[in-house]
């Protein structure tokens, strides 16, 4: 459900525009977390056990030596960026060749002391002094080194034992490869990196996360035993008021915690969206806009059973049963829809009252009811004990269906004639209707049920 990796099941993130705000409060708020009851494990993705070096260049003693910032930096991105020098081409695919230092030589800041820069008119006296200096400062063997290449190219190497006393021969990868002659055959004095910058180590992050262009840090955490997504998430809400977070500092949820806050948010749409849909097909289907209201009052009683056995059983109301309550709607509305319109076509074609011809519906169609509602119960009892892997998500669905239909049943039958007779002096009967009721109580009398 996205979020980021982290030791605990649920997430809040917080971000901001100043990474040293954001790593002081998202302490404060792990902190605070972990004095409420009801979350565990509280954990941060802040860490702070990286290493990072800082080279502080001497710029009056690197100008003497005839270097600027620009050779410097060159100097270390050709050895530690990503620096590409090239372009290899093959039949379908191309390869980009990029310069570093070799790897067994960076596996610590020391590899620093081992980097030269090009020095451009410099004089050797210079030069050997500078090394010198350098050598009796690190304690290393480092000499002057004279190198063929291009004008102004940085080279880093390691430490050498003896000075070049003969002009090397051109590398053919610094030739022209339509002429062949030398790019540059002038010689460059390198001068090392630590003749004239001094290094210095300090902690860092390790890392730093982003999320929505903003930098971000996140607070997992586990509940408690007891304790719903409910109850954390009030409990973080009520951790982030105590520490009194400043305005440019946010948070909200992520991954899982994100998920569930999102469905709770959606679910009165959701039951809205279904009751809507409900009374259009039933306004269809009686031709009434008065009756449909009869079956939906049926729904209330469903719903409140279904919290309350969620409540007795000390389960949340999750998105599991959220479906048992769409599943309870189909359900009980059945039960109403079995009265109303025996109720209805006793009224139309035989011309009876509302009073008689819902009672008549209720005591004809108690059996179906009372079958129909059992064989439901029975289907989702297994639900509700809980067999098998998964179990703990299954047992809201079934207890939510259970709880409904037990308390629609008790209430469905008492409550669904009262409205019904209420909704019917409200219906104002066309002409069509009338006549028909009229020429069925006058024709065919004896076709009428007789109850006994």
């Amino acid at each position: 459900m996205g979020g980021r990796q982290s030791n605990s099941t649920y997430q809040y993130t917080l971000k901001s525009d100043n990474i040293a705000d954001l790593r002081v409060w998202a302490a404060k708020l792990a902190d605070s977390m972990k004095a409420q009851p009801a979350l565990i494990d509280v954990d941060t993705d802040q860490q702070e056990n990286g290493v990072e070096t800082f080279v502080t260049v001497d710029k009056e003693r690197a100008a003497r030596l005839g270097l600027t910032s620009k050779d410097v930096d060159n100097a270390l991105y050709d050895g530690f960026g990503q620096r590409q020098v090239a372009t290899l081409y093959d039949e379908l695919n191309q390869y980009h060749v990029i310069m570093e230092v070799d790897p067994s030589m960076t596996r610590s800041p020391e590899s620093l002391k081992d980097v030269y820069v090009p020095s451009k008119g410099i004089s050797p006296a210079a030069t050997s002094a500078a090394t010198k200096s350098a050598t009796s400062a690190t304690g290393a063997a480092i000499a002057g080194a004279t190198l063929t290449g291009t004008s102004g190219t940085s080279t880093s190497t390691s430490a050498t034992t003896s000075t070049a006393t003969a002009a090397p021969s051109v590398n053919p990868a610094l030739r022209d490869q339509s002429t062949g002659s030398a790019l540059s055959t002038a010689a460059t004095t390198m001068v090392p990196l630590s003749a004239f910058a001094k290094f210095a180590e300090s902690a860092t992050a390790t890392s730093i996360n982003h999320q929505d262009a903003e930098l971000a840090t996140t607070v997992s955490f586990n509940l408690a035993d007891g304790y719903k997504l409910s109850d954390g998430q009030d409990a973080v809400r009520q951790a982030e008021a105590d520490i009194g977070m400043p305005i440019n500092v946010r948070g909200s949820f992520q991954g899982t915690a994100r998920s569930a806050q999102d469905s709770q948010n959606q679910q009165p749409l959701l039951i809205l969206a279904a009751l809507v849909v409900i009374y259009i097909v039933l306004g269809v289907l009686y031709e009434s806009l008065v009756h449909p209201i009869t079956v939906l009052s049926t729904l209330p009683s469903a719903g409140v059973g279904a919290v309350l056995a969620l409540l007795m059983f000390k389960m949340e109301f999750s998105i599991i049963a959220l479906i048992g309550v769409f599943l309870l709607i189909g359900i009980v509305k059945k039960n109403a829809i079995l009265i109303i319109d025996f109720a209805l076509e006793a009224e139309r074609s035989r011309g009876l009252s509302a009073v008689d011809a819902v009672r008549e519906a209720c005591l004809l169609r108690f059996r179906p009811i009372l079958m129909t509602t059992m064989a439901a119960i029975l289907g989702a009892l297994p639900l509700a004990i809980g067999f098998g892997e998964g179990s703990e998500l299954r047992q809201p669905l079934g207890i939510a269906i259970i709880g409904g239909l037990i308390a629609s049943q008790l209430l469905t039958l008492l409550t669904t004639p009262v409205v019904y007779v209420l909704m019917d002096k409200l219906r104002r009967r066309n002409s069509s209707e009338q006549h028909l009721s009229r020429v069925a109580s006058e024709i065919i009398p004896e076709q009428q049920p007789k109850l006994t």
